[in-house]
């Protein structure tokens, strides 16, 4: 950041190395981990996290032991991984094929058409979006600054010292996060607490899941988006769940299973409407800049033609091969939902369905793209509208598709539901990668990077993760299978975006979705939409984002209790970091590193822990106690968790004040 408080742009010297095979290999390895946790964490909470900055600090601790690295250079590795990790959020939809019995698992070769191509689509139209909404805004960017400084630093000979302090502090969180998970899988403490409270003729429930990496998860989002989703959990547990059960709880069910039941039928809905309005509201802000954004891109591109100079920064992919890749993307599509239908219910009659599919993707797409690209230059990428645009996307394919095919068998209503998860999977594609990909490019911009090759980068990322993601995904539908779906184990993924979008689907072609719930949640987010622009125009301390308070409305409360722990405990941090004087922004990253790191280790055991379970079919196979020890593990659980965490930041905050030129070159010695 400069004095003024703008933020700075770097002019890049000529003949730097950017978009090189080294940089392209050491993306696709960094992808490997990073879109392996995301989809472990994604079905597990429902939440992903942003990769860049992990990326980029891993990127420069390798990249600095190479002749004639750059900062260009490390930009590229982390687009690459950042992009991949962040095509994960595709579970949010595909999980749904499984629950709603039509899919046993995951086609490989189907699963990874359907990522590359939503993906290279969101690529696409992400393009003409960076003129709007990155270089032609005062959108925050968060994390994609934050990359940007973190690149800057490694940059220089101190910031390579820095960067070992960094990764080892990545190091560190992962491995107690792992050995935290492990001791839950040992079955000595308990990583979960759950009850249900008694209120008149109805109830609530409270719950928290011991997690590290929720822990991780709130610091990254911080306290704004913490709060507000604490303030969902209020207006659903404490407000619409006891008005829903009362008098509604079957007699002599447990208290728990009854108003968990009546949560996940009923409540759900209210939260799905409000971040339906939410993500609404969003695109109606922003409709004006992404019209200039194209008109931009135009002009850029008849400059170019017409052998005009246009600075290397300024150099996108050409917007009519833009509009070409996407004019024939839809061909595939097409062959893909015709492949869909055959040999179904459907076959002989779909035609229409597919064509308006067709449209519907390549419409839609642009929406969500900047949608999504807005809402991650507001308040990042981990904090963005994913979950609300696929209930969006997927409540506007099944009444369209539903509309266009008329009256139905009930053979061919199942096909219907399926098959409108699937067209609502190449949308959500578009919608992963366009969150991701503005947030990058407002690095490069800051690094000086040039757009198109960043922009194929960012496909790059997106075939390795397209490679990479369905064999994680069928792991883990082997290992525990989802909450819902047919074979499901006790210890059944909750998958809750994928399980809400699936129950919106079927209740559309159903007729049985309560559409006064979701009318009453649309009300809720109307207001809260108010009470957010009045914050805005009054204080610029105070926010409310309405997504954020749609995602508390819905997430299971064992989820969205513990997460605002985190982004209190990352307000701390930063105050002592505040506090603690000397190079502030370093000491903040060095909290960021660490809530990556504990994402990262737990979700990383969970991958080797569901191989476990696929390879021995015991859902328990670590266990070495009974469950006469529960209520013992319990206790531990949350004594263990309450000294790791204050011990972790401990260690961070003694790392974090050590001058960096006294960094030690052996990254286990701390």
């Amino acid at each position: 950041m400069t004095t003024d408080g703008s933020v700075k742009v770097d002019k890049r010297a000529p003949g730097l190395r950017e978009l090189t095979l080294r940089g392209v290999i050491l993306g696709g390895l960094i992808t490997l981990v990073f879109t392996a946790a995301n989809v472990y964490l994604g079905l597990k909470v429902g939440l992903t996290f942003a990769t860049a900055i992990p990326a980029a600090v891993i990127s420069m601790s390798i990249l600095r032991y190479f002749k004639n690295h750059s900062i260009v250079e490390n930009n590229i590795v982390q687009t690459i991984a950042s992009a991949a990790g962040t095509l994960s959020a595709i579970i949010f939809v595909l999980p749904g094929l499984i629950m709603v019995g039509w899919w046993t698992g995951f086609p490989y070769w189907i699963t990874v058409a359907v990522c590359a191509i939503g993906g290279i689509l969101g690529v696409m139209y992400s393009i003409p979006l960076r003129r709007a909404l990155v270089t032609g805004s005062d959108l925050p960017y968060p994390e994609g600054v934050a990359a940007a400084e973190v690149l800057r630093v490694g940059d220089t000979t101190t910031g390579a010292n820095e960067n070992k302090g960094g990764l080892r502090i990545i190091l560190i969180g992962s491995v107690v996060a792992a050995a935290y998970s492990l001791l839950a899988a040992l079955k000595v403490i308990s990583n979960s607490l759950a009850g249900a409270i008694k209120i008149g003729a109805g109830g609530t429930m409270w719950g928290a899941s011991l997690s590290l990496a929720l822990i991780g998860v709130g610091h990254l989002v911080g306290l704004t988006v913490g709060i507000a989703m604490l303030v969902g959990l209020i207006i659903s547990f404490g407000i619409i769940l006891p008005i829903q059960t009362n008098g509604a709880l079957p007699a002599g069910e447990d208290l728990l299973d009854g108003v968990s039941s009546i949560f996940s039928a009923d409540v759900r809905f209210v939260g799905a409407g409000a971040i339906a309005v939410a993500a609404i509201w969003t695109l109606l802000k922003i409709i004006g800049p992404i019209i200039k954004g194209i008109k931009n891109a135009m002009v850029s591109a008849r400059s170019r033609k017409d052998g005009k100079s246009v600075d290397i920064t300024e150099q996108d992919i050409p917007i009519q091969y833009v509009g070409l890749v996407i004019i024939v993307a839809l061909v595939p599509i097409g062959l893909l939902l015709w492949d869909f239908v055959h040999n179904t219910a459907l076959h002989g009659t779909a035609t229409g369905i597919i064509a308006v599919s067709i449209i519907l993707v390549f419409v839609i797409g642009l929406v969500v793209a900047a949608v999504c690209g807005y809402m991650a230059g507001l308040i990042g990428s981990s904090n963005s509208p994913i979950s609300g645009v696929g209930i969006l996307v997927v409540l506007i394919a099944a009444l369209l598709i539903k509309m266009v095919y008329g009256d139905a068998t009930d053979a061919q209503n199942t096909a219907l539901i399926a098959f409108t998860l699937f067209v609502s999977a190449v949308i959500f594609g578009v919608a992963t990668i366009s969150n991701d990909n503005l947030q990058d490019l407002k690095t490069g911009q800051l690094v000086g990077a040039t757009p198109w090759k960043q922009q194929v980068a960012l496909i790059i990322g997106v075939i390795f993760g397209s490679a990479v993601i369905p064999p994680i995904l069928q792991l883990m539908q082997t290992a525990f299978g989802f909450v819902g779906a047919p074979g499901a184990t006790d210890d059944a993924l909750a998958a809750p975006q994928a399980a809400l979008i699936s129950s919106l689907a079927k209740g559309v072609f159903g007729g049985d979705l309560d559409w006064n719930l979701i009318g009453v949640g649309a009300l809720i987010g109307v207001g809260i939409i108010i009470v957010d622009e009045v914050l805005t125009r009054s204080t610029s301390r105070f926010r409310l984002p309405p997504l954020a308070v749609g995602m508390g409305m819905y997430l299971p409360i064992s989820l969205t209790l513990v997460i605002p722990i985190g982004a209190i405990l990352g307000v701390f941090y930063n105050k002592w970091a505040d506090r603690s004087g000397g190079d502030v922004e370093r000491k903040k990253r060095m909290g960021i590193l660490l809530a990556t790191g504990l994402i990262v280790g737990e979700s990383l055991f969970g991958v080797l822990f569901a191989g476990i379970v696929a390879a021995t079919g015991d859902d328990s196979p670590l266990a070495v106690v009974g469950d006469n020890f529960l209520q013992t593990s319990e206790y531990l659980g949350v004594i263990l968790f309450v000294l790791v965490i204050a011990w972790l930041y401990k260690k961070t905050q003694q790392i974090a004040n050590r001058p960096v030129e006294d960094e030690p070159a052996d990254l286990t010695k701390s």
